[in-house]
């Protein structure tokens, strides 16, 4: 999926032309009481209606908001359909600093946004929203997701989320080395924060060397005092020049796979949580061709949209883990689509989704 990226004639041109478009709705929100900038993005509604999450950053410009919603809606929609759900893809993301702006009356008005689109998208957490959050915009907005237990909702997506990651570094070991266990393996992990310290423990407990970092230096040290054995690194750039690195999960923001980080990359393995990591077409290849062995981001990261997708319907926690196991089986398939095919993993997970998402929109 290649990423959209640079002016506002060009998220037209994305919006309107371009193969990576195809997007159904973009809606730009305000109200200038709270300071709520948004914008929500529904990609598809094939399958069902738009879902994922609500992603609060401080983004360099409105444009770049814009470019990252299409991103990540279209993600959604590839994401949605792999894990086997009744949903299409959406996305929204709000403009600003959480620490400088985020406020009860933001959130409500955020809640009234959702609203107004009468189910089209539903929406949970991301990257700088919470349960709590979600908690606050559900008062104005039924079509909400990742609520607390006490609100009726499954509470944090992320512990299935990482859940979902672990298996599919297992599916990636079982594929390239025959064994389905970390144990004995170094893992690097670049992001330790609701996603990746949950990440740690799984690895921990399977018998994996990990190495993290963190732009955030509380988020490193409360891994690393609660377990010594971890190594910590200074930067991404530092910890995927490891010698002797076997796997490598980015789980920070996208971009991750780059011209530049993919040949220095020393790892066999790319296997983590973050969204959008190819940052443009032909890295996956590139990947490749290295003989890096790429699990595609949108699959096994699922495990988050499958719990607060089961919210709409009354959450079951187990039910969820154990769709969420199944990432390992789905990976698997992947890796034989790949061979079978002759094309890249990513090349692979998209004809799988794609043909879904072909066959309901099918009268």
């Amino acid at each position: 999926m290649t990423d959209v990226t640079g002016s506002p004639d060009d998220v037209l041109h994305t919006l309107f032309r371009s193969d990576q478009g195809g997007h159904e709705q973009v809606v730009l929100c305000q109200d200038r009481a709270t300071g709520l900038k948004a914008v929500i993005a529904i990609h598809s509604t094939a399958l069902g209606p738009a879902l994922g999450g609500t992603r609060f950053y401080p983004y360099a410009s409105e444009a770049a908001a814009v470019t990252d919603a299409l991103n990540l809606s279209r993600g959604m929609s590839y994401k949605n359909a792999m894990a086997g759900l009744d949903h299409g893809g959406g996305k929204a993301v709000i403009i600003g600093d959480p620490e400088q702006i985020k406020t009860e009356d933001l959130l409500l008005a955020y809640g009234r946004c959702v609203a107004s689109l009468g189910g089209r998208y539903v929406t949970a957490c991301d990257v700088g929203t919470y349960v709590a959050d979600m908690d606050v915009v559900a008062r104005e907005c039924r079509w909400t997701t990742g609520r607390s237990p006490e609100n009726g909702g499954a509470g944090d997506s992320s512990v299935l989320t990482a859940f979902g990651v672990f298996q599919g570094m297992r599916a990636s070991a079982q594929h390239l080395w025959g064994d389905p266990t970390l144990r004995g393996r170094t893992v690097g992990v670049a992001g330790v924060g609701k996603v990746g310290h949950h990440l740690v423990e799984h690895l921990l407990e399977d018998g994996a060397q990990v190495v993290i970092t963190d732009v955030r230096q509380d988020a490193v040290w409360r891994i690393a005092d609660k377990n010594p054995a971890v190594g910590v690194v200074a930067d991404t750039e530092r910890l995927i020049r490891i010698e002797g690195l076997d796997i490598y999960a980015p789980c920070a923001l996208g971009g991750a796979l780059n011209d530049a980080s993919v040949a220095e990359l020393t790892a066999k393995i790319v296997c983590g949580a973050a969204n959008n990591q190819l940052e443009h077409a032909g890295v996956e290849k590139d990947l490749s061709d290295r003989g890096i062995l790429y699990a595609p981001d949108y699959v096994v990261n699922a495990g988050g949209v499958i719990q607060v997708a089961d919210e709409l319907h009354g959450f079951d926690f187990e039910r969820c883990r154990t769709k969420a196991a199944k990432i390992f089986d789905t990976t698997l398939a992947i890796f034989a689509r790949a061979k079978e095919d002759g094309i890249p993993p990513a090349a692979a997970a998209d004809r799988i989704a794609e043909h879904r998402m072909a066959e309901a929109r099918r009268p």
